[in-house]
């Protein structure tokens, strides 16, 4: 099978190690995805030219990853993940250059997040390393990526700050396009992925390209969220949990208009949640638990909808609906008038009463107006009340022939039948 194009073996008991001789067909797609593979990774892949497509992810393969990979000159779709793979990230990656999707994620790779990635693979739209234990700051150069639709280096061991220059990327400030694709030169293979939204998997096929997500959840991030996040007006999902940020969250949280799921719990957080916050009319999952956040939890739109109490759990601070904690004002409110006085108590009760007195008049006197206006000159007029009376009757007999010709036809239906 020389000229075999796309070779598919995915999701079966396929077992033992990759054979040297795959490295000698000339297909566009290679998928064995989902078996039971193990060994290394053939560095064979020189003799293959025409690979755009490897997909060897979810299976038991260990070691590194072959140099001979990026000799691969058409190379756009590279899926290693949920593997036993581990070292550093080789620098041969860097010759990569035609690379859309690059996802090493739930691996055991070691060392820095290299600056190559936003030095050489600049046609990255997804960069997925995930649950690795990768370490140290994540490089500002990243934002270089103008492609990049989904990011995802959660569950790692990085440190530092949330570059502010991440608000640069370019892809993440427009909505996603129904009729994008992620590769270029194979555009009837639909490019699929597994990404995290509202803390759960989510495999994304046809509807990928829709997809704008920045995950950097649970590691050790410090330092505020930068507000130039907020300019990734096309991002569907952050998550932000698990980390020690601090400060106050950002009243321009609402120019993030496509945002569908939102979690920033785990964290230093202080302040008041924004109010502006009641702008995400998208917005359907939301958590802000296990921060140091007080004041009251704003209300509006879609927000006062969400009413489990887990979204707003570890604050101690906040209060107001849905919580049970009420705020101090509202207590204000209600000993307002206990402050005035007794006298101001009454008058108050007064105009109460007085208020309560006029509506019951006002209601009956409309009742009474409108009854004689109707009944009125029927009781002075002779003629009128025979005529009225003549048409209620007539009403009567029309509704009761009616009904009575439906229940003759019902009755002889059943008879016959």
């Amino acid at each position: 099978m020389p000229n075999l194009e796309y070779l598919s073996l995915s999701t079966n008991n396929l077992s033992g190690e990759i054979p040297l001789s795959l490295c000698h067909l000339r297909y566009g797609v290679l998928d064995l995805s989902k078996n039971l593979l193990s060994g290394e990774l053939p560095d064979c892949w020189n003799h293959s030219s025409f690979i755009i497509v490897m997909d060897f992810s979810s299976n038991s393969l260990s070691e590194s990853i072959p140099p001979s990979i990026c000799s691969l000159p058409f190379l756009e779709s590279l899926h290693l993940s949920n593997n036993n793979l581990s070292g550093e990230l080789p620098s041969s990656l860097k010759s990569c250059a035609r690379l859309n999707t690059f996802d090493l994620g739930q691996n055991g790779f070691t060392g820095k997040l290299p600056t190559w990635i936003g030095e050489s693979l600049l046609s990255l739209k997804i960069l997925r390393l995930r649950s690795n234990k990768l370490v140290g700051n994540i490089p500002p150069n990243l934002s270089r990526l103008g492609a990049l639709q989904i990011l995802d280096l959660a569950s790692n061991n990085l440190s530092g700050t949330i570059p502010s220059s991440f608000g640069n990327f370019t892809a993440m400030k427009v909505s996603g396009e129904m009729n994008g694709t992620i590769l270029k030169n194979y555009t009837y293979y639909n490019e699929n992925m597994q990404v995290t939204i509202k803390g759960i998997y989510i495999e994304y096929a046809i509807l990928l390209p829709l997809v704008i997500v920045m995950g950097l959840s649970n590691n050790n991030l410090f330092g505020m969220i930068p507000e130039e996040l907020t300019r990734l007006f096309g991002l569907v999902s952050l998550n932000l949990s698990g980390n020690q940020l601090t400060r106050e969250i950002t009243e321009k949280i609402d120019a993030l208009q496509q945002l569908e799921s939102l979690d920033l719990s785990k964290n230093n957080l202080f302040g008041g949640i924004p109010s502006s916050i009641i702008g995400l009319t998208f917005l359907s999952d939301l958590n802000l638990s296990y921060n140091n956040l007080s004041g009251r939890v704003p209300i509006g739109n879609q927000l006062q909808t969400f009413i489990d109490l887990s979204i707003y759990i570890g604050n101690p601070d906040l209060c107001g609906f849905p919580l049970s904690q009420k705020c101090k004002d509202d207590k204000t409110n209600q000993g307002l008038n206990a402050v005035g006085g007794d006298e101001q108590n009454d008058n108050t009760m007064d105009e109460e009463g007085s208020e309560i007195e006029w509506l019951y008049m006002s209601m009956g006197l409309g009742f009474a107006v409108g009854f004689w206006i109707v009944f009125g000159p029927l009781s002075f007029n002779r003629k009128w009340r025979e005529a009225y009376f003549q048409h209620i009757d007539q009403v009567f007999n029309v509704v009761y022939m009616a009904l009575a010709t439906i229940f003759t036809k019902f009755k002889v239906h059943n008879i016959t039948t």
